[in-house]
């Protein structure tokens, strides 16, 4: 019944709960469970404390389910270094708007499309953002619009970009120049 009082507040208070909260989560509870699992206890205790941490891993993992099943086998093909540009993009194809974590993994993954990262340049995570603009495949129109994104870490991280063309990065050079010179 503890789980069901916290989710309550979540709720009271409009915390958005999407995939990176929830896999968050259940990550701890994992490590909880395997240090209560390495823990010289009664064998009952550990017992009943094992099983109690098993309903609401298993809870979270249901949640992420829903938010895109099967959300833990499509992690692992997003996090996989072998994984194809053609791979990422049908895994891109079936994003849910609450699965921030696989946006943010697809944004970062280094074989990314630049077709993949101009769908993801709008997405409303700031992080997924941030990864796009610095990504080395973002292509350049793209990396133009993040670059007019008014927040300056956007403006920064496109500024580094080593494939954002030289104009680019002189406007973007001068404009932080003519920023720190104003404070």
């Amino acid at each position: 019944m503890a789980n069901a009082d916290v989710r309550k507040k979540f709720v009271a208070a409009k915390i958005y709960r999407g995939s990176q909260v929830i896999s968050g989560e259940r990550q701890h509870l994992r490590e909880v469970l395997e240090s209560v699992r390495a823990a010289r206890l009664p064998r009952a205790r550990k017992q009943r404390e094992v099983r109690q941490l098993r309903a609401p891993i298993r809870e979270r993992t249901e949640e992420l389910n829903r938010i895109n099943p099967p959300w833990d086998r499509k992690y692992r093909q997003v996090i996989d270094p072998q994984a194809t540009p053609q791979t990422l993009l049908k895994l891109a194809g079936a994003l849910s708007d609450a699965d921030f974590l696989l946006a943010r993994a697809l944004s970062e993954h280094p074989s990314a499309p630049g077709g993949l990262l101009t769908q993801l340049a709008s997405h409303p995570y700031a992080a997924v953002r941030e990864n796009v603009a610095r990504h080395p495949h973002t292509p350049v129109e793209s990396l133009r619009q993040l670059a007019n994104d008014v927040r300056e870490p956007l403006r920064f991280r496109v500024g580094c970009n080593p494939s954002a063309p030289p104009d680019l990065r002189e406007r973007l050079r001068a404009h932080m120049q003519q920023a720190v010179g104003a404070s």
